[in-house]
């Protein structure tokens, strides 16, 4: 097997030994022809020369021998250029200045195109504070009512989303409560009617000396007493839900009726019904709420450190994502005065109209609050780019040369932040572009 190997190596070797041969002779043949070609044609262009420009041959022929042979290398010369040309050897981009510091770019023209130049200066700023927070029931024109007697539930005759009248009749509760209570009434009223009558017979026979002063006194009392009494009844039945047209029909008749009615307290639009028929139900449950929504709360938690920037009637933007970002602007209406202990937050509101009632309680909201405005050193956000937890600007060193410089700023306001450290008044710096040279200075740096 190793001599088989052996064998087809030497034969590999004379077949390629006689192929260069070969190839050696053809290179050898075509280089001939090639210059046997140009000599014939510098014979050709000699003789037309000496023929038509005769001056032209007659230099040619003074010139030294080298420049002669140059001229017939210059074609091969200019064959090579072209070669060279064609594979970009020659490198026709301009060169880029070497960066060592790497807070340093440095732009070119295509750059420079992208690039608008500022100064630093001192304007007025409002700052801008952004809180989420909600839209809830404006609870000035909000009522949770519910039942005035402990009874069971007869009949409902509003449903959430009905809008009703102040006075309207909700739902009906039959109690034996306010059986009670009116048969309390009517005793107290008879009662107050005996005694005024015992009290009124006592002072004609008081008049005709029949009984002692004290005998009339005592009778006076008893009927005062009685009348009391017969008001406080009347009250009970007010509490319990009775008007007085009502209380004094029963008065009249005797007629005691055992159904307490539940009324709607304000005009509004019924928004929660907790009851079902035949349902009992107590004096603290609340059965119904009815709102008026044509006016509602933003309701927001502002962080107790940001709770000194917020102040009563400060200009506020309402954003609501639920309606394509549709801003409300108005003011903040209150403030309040103490700390959420448990959230460390204090509660911000504003009024927010609802004439057309497409804003929905519960809707989410972000309020965007303004601060009175200030003198300060500012700069617009364009201008600032985000590295490593850290603000930066590009300040203008000269034509072609741009640092970057950590800056030290405050929260924004209206696409403007505050300059607390790090930059001085009329300063020159790339208000816009900051991201195009942020990115040339980390490819200068890779050597990109």
């Amino acid at each position: 097997m190793k001599q088989e190997f052996t064998e087809m190596m030497t034969k590999s070797k004379e077949l390629y030994s006689r192929y260069m041969a070969i190839a050696k002779v053809y290179v050898q043949e075509w280089v001939a022809a090639v210059i046997k070609a140009q000599n014939d044609l510098y014979v050709l262009t000699h003789e037309w020369f000496s023929t038509h420009l005769p001056r032209v041959a007659q230099q040619y022929d003074k010139t030294p021998p080298w420049t002669q042979k140059g001229l017939f290398y210059l074609p091969w010369f200019c064959l090579f250029l072209i070669i060279l040309n064609y594979f970009n050897v020659f490198d026709r981009s301009p060169t880029i200045k070497s960066v060592q510091d790497p807070n340093v770019v440095i732009v070119n023209e295509d750059l420079r195109s992208m690039i608008t130049d500022g100064e630093v200066y001192t304007g007025s700023f409002v700052e801008e504070l952004r809180a989420s927070g909600r839209v809830d029931f404006n609870e000035m024109f909000l009522s949770r009512i519910g039942a005035n007697v402990t009874g069971r539930v007869s009949d409902i005759l509003a449903v959430p989303g009905q809008k009703v009248k102040q006075g309207d009749i909700l739902a009906k509760i039959t109690s034996t409560e306010l059986t009670q209570s009116q048969l309390s009434f009517l005793k107290a009223k008879s009662a107050s009617q005996l005694a005024d009558q015992a009290a009124n017979r006592a002072r004609i026979l008081y008049k005709e000396d029949v009984i002692a002063l004290a005998e009339l006194q005592k009778r006076e009392a008893e009927a005062s007493s009685a009348k009391a009494e017969y008001r406080a009844a009347n009250d009970q039945l007010r509490v319990q839900g009775m008007d007085q047209p009502s209380i004094d029909r029963l008065a009249k008749s005797g007629v005691i009726e055992s159904t307490n009615n539940v009324i709607a307290s304000i005009p509004g639009e019924i928004v929660e019904r907790k009851i079902n028929k035949g349902q009992v139900v107590q004096p603290a449950d609340a059965l119904f709420t009815v709102a008026d929504l044509n006016t509602l709360w933003a309701v927001s938690e502002i962080p107790e450190s940001n709770s000194y920037l917020i102040h009563k009637g400060q200009n506020v933007n309402l954003i609501i994502p639920a309606l394509r970002n549709a801003e409300i602007q108005g003011v903040v209406a209150h403030v309040d005065s103490i700390v959420n202990p448990q959230t460390r937050t204090v509660v911000v509101r504003m009024e927010v109209p609802n004439k057309d009632g497409l804003i929905k309680p519960g809707m989410l909201a972000t309020m965007l609050i303004e601060s009175q405005p200030t003198e300060k050193l500012l700069v617009p956000t364009s201008a600032i780019i985000r590295e490593d937890n850290r603000d930066y600007v590009f300040v203008k060193e000269d034509d072609e040369t741009y640092r970057m410089m950590a800056v030290k700023l405050g929260p924004e306001g209206k696409g403007y932040r505050p300059v607390i450290s790090g930059l001085k008044e009329g300063q020159n710096i790339a208000v816009n572009g900051a991201f195009h040279l942020n990115s040339e200075r980390k490819r200068q740096l890779s050597g990109g």
